[in-house]
């Protein structure tokens, strides 16, 4: 599910809330559309979330020096608003 998901509830919804003039005896269309309106606006609202939120990747890097077995340790930490750290 994602923002395109979101806009297509929010859109069939609003579809079936003020276009749509049909009248069902055992469903009401006009609270189906809300629904499927309100529903829209959640899965937006969430997924813009889970894309916009700070996502952060360590990666390791090892190399041995000299053959008694000391090694160098580079650790690269980024951070998802573009800072970069070396530890």
């Amino acid at each position: 599910m994602g923002i395109g998901t979101g806009i297509f509830l929010f859109v069939v919804g609003a579809i079936l809330a003020f276009a749509v003039n049909v009248s069902v005896s055992w469903i009401n269309l006009d609270l189906v559309g809300y629904l499927l309106m309100g529903a829209g606006v959640i899965v937006f609202l969430i997924s813009l979330v889970l894309v916009l939120r700070k996502r952060s990747t360590v990666s390791t890097t090892r190399s041995e020096v000299d053959p008694t077995g000391t090694e160098r340790v580079t650790r690269n930490e980024t951070k998802g608003d573009g800072y970069n750290d070396t530890i």
